[in-house]
């Protein structure tokens, strides 16, 4: 049984960066929202290993057996448990577990008025209190200058992006979401302080620092995979990407092309499309509704169409099988989607691993939230090794060039926010 106690100071960043020094589990789930709770989640009672192609099923275990507060996230290679037709064999250079999740000996409930502090022991509410008051040491580390590579080159990128034509144009598929890996190997950097910078750049609702022990995943993620309150089932899919204006006008005027855009449009439905199917294999009858289709959003660095689907389950449903039946989000992969994913696996050169995946929670009423692990950088701290992955949708009617240089749009804010740490 957890004791909760509201604590009289609230949490800033840099506490949270000292606190997540002292600690080998650090999960941080930044809404970057006054109205909003953002999540801290501190040290592990228990840890969640599974065994091939028996995560889903070892995870509603898990999730039955602790009945409490677990974080963690699913990789997007977890595919081949939900779709054992598919395989991973592309080049992984970071090695983290396909899964992790854990039940925290400490959750701290952050608002800008206040923090619910949940242990179970006091000497753990202490520990914390005494971090907390602890004066800042810092620790940046000596960082080398951090030249990223591209894995895939311009005209590798093209050639491979006109495969992908030629498979729509068969009639394989008619959307699939194409994603290439920049990265740097031999650097050290501050990954809280990267975060941090990277934070700042994009203000994003679903930002997350993520450690567990050497490895990093550090997100500013605008895009919700999908939550539970309740019987509802919510997820927000993200097509349709542009750059925000360098005046109020030059901006307002991007916002109405992209919302009037007919490619990006197209691009959005065929995968709210994608995800009503998802959603209608544990919803009651007639409950799959879009709440919203193709509403643009602005964010620090970019616009976003995003549309809203909704469903409503059974109370028997379990949660766990509400991700299985859905992962990976399909605005991460294509349509139809079992074929999409194939084609990916063929053509892409980085295994994605965390990337394309879900970094999220679950309460201890099984509700739980999760986002989609885009415009994040992974570092492993034991190799130091450097990386991210920037992709988009392609469509009968994408040009090669343009989705190229949206490639690039995204990369930006993952690069400045390294840059600015050296």
């Amino acid at each position: 049984m957890r004791i909760t106690e509201i604590l009289t100071q609230t949490i800033s960043l840099s506490d949270i960066e000292k606190i997540s020094e002292n600690y080998e589990q650090v999960v941080f789930l930044n809404s970057n929202d006054a109205n909003s709770i953002s999540y801290l989640a501190l040290g592990s009672k228990a840890e969640f290993k599974s065994h091939k192609n028996k995560v889903f099923g070892g995870l509603k275990n898990f999730v039955d057996q602790h009945q409490d507060w677990v974080f963690g996230y699913l990789s997007y290679d977890l595919k081949n448990e939900v779709e054992p037709s598919l395989s991973s064999f592309n080049k992984d250079n970071l090695n983290y577990p396909e899964v992790h999740f854990f039940v925290p000996e400490i959750i701290v409930e952050i608002t800008v008025d206040f923090a619910k502090i949940h242990f179970t022991k006091n000497e753990q509410k202490d520990l914390f209190v005494s971090f907390l008051d602890e004066k800042s040491k810092k620790t940046t580390k000596k960082a080398a200058k951090v030249n990223f590579k591209q894995r895939m080159s311009k005209d590798n990128y093209e050639q491979r992006f006109e495969a992908i034509k030629e498979h729509i144009q068969q009639g394989d598929i008619y959307e699939m979401n194409f994603c290439h890996e920049f990265y740097a190997e031999n650097v050290e950097i501050n990954p809280f302080e990267t975060y941090t910078r990277l934070n700042e750049l994009t203000n994003a609702p679903f930002s997350t620092f993520y450690k567990n022990k050497e490895q990093f995943i550090l997100c500013g993620s605008p895009e919700r995979y999908i939550k539970k309150e309740g019987d509802k089932i919510i997820t927000q899919p993200i097509k349709g990407t542009a750059k925000r204006g360098k005046t109020e006008e030059e901006d307002e005027k991007i916002k109405l092309e992209l919302s009037q855009n007919e490619k990006e449009r197209s691009e959005n439905i065929m995968i709210v499309d994608l995800v009503r199917n998802d959603l209608s294999k544990t919803a009651k009858k007639a409950s799959v509704k879009v709440e919203e289709l193709c509403k643009v959003y602005s964010f620090d660095t970019v616009h976003q169409m995003i549309s809203t689907v909704t469903s409503e389950i059974e109370k028997t449903t379990h949660p766990v099988e509400v991700l299985r039946t859905t992962f990976p989000m399909g605005s991460m992969t294509g349509a139809p989607k079992v074929e999409a994913m194939k084609i990916i696996e063929d053509l892409e050169t980085t295994k994605r691993g965390i990337y394309s995946g879900a970094i999220g929670y679950f309460k201890p009423n099984q509700d739980f939230d999760f986002n989609v692990v885009i415009r994040s950088l992974l570092y492993n701290e034991e190799i130091n090794y450097l990386s991210f992955m920037v992709g988009g949708a392609i469509t009968n009617k994408a040009n090669a060039e343009d989705e190229y240089n949206e490639t690039l749009l995204k990369a930006e804010a993952m690069i400045t926010s390294v840059e600015l740490d050296v």
